[in-house]
């Protein structure tokens, strides 16, 4: 994190690439735009950019108070999912006889383009701002250059014809792009996926993610991407089995589908006495966010499916591949890293997670207002993520 030395030295510095002031404490917009804006790093100085909160342009403090609401406002860009996918910052508060300055300093992303609200912004000297065709062309073939996430490599022996470009266009499309530049994309199709990290255009084949989340077949080029399901009529995996299923196919219609089972066969809503209130085996909520949490987190170069086992008494979700990046036992859950950010950030422009990093808390709390045990997490694993629900008692 940048220090209040260097604070010092480029408060005095004219708006460029890298630095952007406001006075403004209230300006939602401005900030998410600067934010993206240096995620993208369009001049590819690889360098850090700076949002500084309560200087005037000529670097002059104008007296602000910077206080916990605005810090906690600022640190919401990483989490809330306006800015996809989540972006490396931090935010500190300094202390001039002047007045305060909240600086926000934000690392350009491995994987960009980056979008707030579905725009990729950009900053160009002091010109700032919705990239156009060429623009995040440059972006996306940015990628190339990094040691990319496994999920925005390229499936070779693939091509676009894998893809279906129905589900692309029509359910995922409107959910990640802007209405403005939606209305005026022009765009041929392989751009428009490689925009969203879906297809590499250098060697002209989809990524893992767009076969993942689009593909006609995703099985044929990862054979572990799949769910397997099964009630078991006891409490071990040697008991009888009342039921199974695999959930095969596409993510993007196969989240739906796995969202419809949980409230219709997982819940199981029960109302003991007539006039109480209804009662739920396990919360559909819960069910989900660690369900998603296994799709997303999940090492999808195993061959091993994620295993969704219904005990009588419990539920056991596992996943391939364990606790990944900055995430070790010891901080769990309150620090995360992400295998796949592009599946991340997909399953939050769909609608099935609401927030980055969160999914573990709001789990926890939904289990927790039905009255069921805390889950246990299987942490200590290598190769493997596991988390057991217990039913609740009544």
């Amino acid at each position: 994190m940048i220090s209040e030395e260097e604070v010092k030295k480029i408060l005095p510095a004219l708006e460029a690439d890298r630095i952007e002031k406001t006075i403004s404490k209230t300006d939602a917009d401005k900030f998410g735009e600067a934010i993206c804006s240096f995620c993208n790093d369009m001049p590819n100085h690889k360098l850090p950019g700076y949002l500084i909160i309560g200087a005037k342009d000529d670097g002059t403090l104008n007296g602000t108070i910077v206080d916990e609401q605005l810090m906690q406002t600022l640190l919401n860009y990483r989490t809330d999912g306006r800015i996809v996918p989540p972006p490396a910052m931090v935010v500190a508060k300094f202390t001039f006889d002047e007045g305060d300055v909240a600086v926000v300093e934000v690392q350009p992303s491995l994987v960009p383009p980056t979008r707030y609200k579905g725009k990729v912004c950009i900053r160009v000297g002091q010109r700032k701002g919705v990239a156009n065709e060429a623009e995040e062309r440059i972006l996306s073939e940015k990628r190339s250059t990094f040691d990319r996430s496994f999920d925005t490599q390229p499936a070779y022996g693939s091509d676009v014809n894998e893809v279906s470009l129905e589900i692309f266009k029509l359910t995922y499309l409107p959910t990640a792009i802007d209405a403005k530049t939606l209305e005026e994309n022009g765009r041929e199709i392989k751009e428009q996926l490689a925009s969203l990290k879906f297809f590499d255009l250098r060697d002209n084949v989809p990524t893992f993610a767009g076969i993942l989340l689009f593909g006609k077949n995703p099985r044929y080029y990862l054979s572990g991407a799949y769910i397997q399901y099964v009630r078991f009529a006891g409490d071990d995996e040697v008991s009888d089995f009342e039921y199974e299923h695999r959930f095969e196919g596409d993510l993007t219609t196969q989240l739906k589908v796995l969202d419809d089972f949980i409230k219709s066969q997982i819940e199981k809503k029960v109302q003991n006495k007539l006039g109480e209130q209804y009662e739920s085996a396990y919360p559909a909520s819960a069910i989900q966010e660690l369900l998603y949490n296994a799709i997303i987190h999940r090492d999808y170069q195993s061959n091993a499916p994620i295993k969704f086992y219904e005990f009588a008494d419990r539920i056991e979700i596992t996943n391939p591949g364990g606790l990944f990046g900055d995430a070790r036992p010891e901080n769990f859950p309150n620090t995360n890293d992400y295998r796949n950010p592009t599946l991340a950030e997909a399953a939050k422009n769909l609608g099935f997670i609401n927030a980055f990093n969160v999914g573990v808390k709001r789990a926890k709390a939904s289990l927790k207002r039905n009255g069921s045990p805390e889950p246990v997490f299987i942490l200590n694993q290598s190769t493997s993520f596991g988390v057991i629900i217990y039913k609740r008692k009544s």
